[in-house]
C-alpha cells in the first residue's frame, strides 16, 4: 500500500530542488553560449524589480519548507487544511505539477535561445507568434500558474494558499508590464498579435 503522504513530501522536495537547479543551469548555459544574461530584473525599485524580489523570496521559502517537511513535522506551522488533505487531492496536485513541468520544458525548448526571464529591450529578436504562442501570449506564465495550483493541491494549507494568491497576482502584474514593453518594441505587429491571441488561452490556434 502506497503512503501518499510520504510520497507527496518527497515529491515536493525533489520537484522544487530540480526546478532550482534547472533554472540556474539554463540561465548559466544560455549566458555562456550567447555572452549575455537572460534574466532581467529591470531598474532597481521598479515594479518588475519588486516582482522579481517577491518571486525569489517565495521560491526560497517554498524550497526550504518542502525540504524541511521531509525531516521535521512542521505541517501544523503551515496551517494544513485537513479536510482537503486527501489521497485523491494530493495525487491530482502532483499530476498538475508534472503537467506544469512538461509545459514549461516544452516552452523552453520552443523558445530556445530566445527565452528571457523579465523584460528584454533587444529589438533584434523576432516576435514569437507560432506554436504555444498561437494559443496564448503568455504560455510560460500559464504553465507556471498551473504548477502553483498543483502545489496548493499537493499541500493544501494556508502557506500554499498565500503562495498561490501571491504568485498569480505577481504573474498577472508581470505579464501586463511585459506586454507594455512588447508594444513599445514591436508596435503595430504586437497590437495585431494581441487582437488574434488572448493573454492567457484560446482553444483553437491561429493559422
Amino acid at each position: 500500500m502506497f503512503d501518499i503522504d510520504l510520497i507527496s513530501r518527497h515529491f515536493l522536495a525533489l520537484y522544487f530542488l530540480f526546478i532550482a537547479v534547472h533554472y540556474a543551469s539554463t540561465a548559466i548555459g544560455l549566458s555562456s553560449r550567447t555572452a549575455q544574461s537572460h534574466i532581467q530584473y529591470g531598474k532597481k525599485g521598479s515594479v518588475t524589480w519588486w516582482v522579481r524580489q517577491v518571486f525569489n523570496l517565495f521560491r526560497g521559502a517554498i524550497l526550504i519548507v518542502c525540504i524541511a517537511r521531509v525531516f521535521f513535522p512542521i505541517d501544523p506551522w503551515l496551517g494544513v487544511i485537513t479536510p482537503l488533505y486527501t489521497p485523491w487531492l494530493l495525487s491530482i496536485g502532483m499530476v498538475n505539477m508534472l503537467a506544469s513541468l512538461g509545459l514549461v520544458s516544452y516552452n523552453h525548448a520552443y523558445m530556445r535561445q530566445d527565452w528571457r526571464s523579465g523584460i528584454d529591450n533587444d529589438r533584434n529578436r523576432n516576435l514569437l507568434t507560432k506554436g504555444p504562442f498561437s494559443r496564448s501570449r503568455n504560455p510560460m506564465f500559464l504553465a507556471i500558474m498551473l504548477g502553483q495550483l498543483g502545489f496548493f493541491l499537493t499541500l493544501p494549507s494556508l502557506f500554499t494558499l498565500v503562495c498561490l494568491a501571491t504568485g498569480v497576482a505577481m504573474i498577472r502584474l508581470q505579464a501586463s508590464k511585459e506586454e507594455q514593453a512588447l508594444q513599445e518594441l514591436y508596435g503595430d505587429e504586437y497590437l495585431q498579435y494581441q487582437e488574434r491571441v488572448p493573454r492567457w488561452f484560446k482553444w483553437m490556434p491561429t493559422r
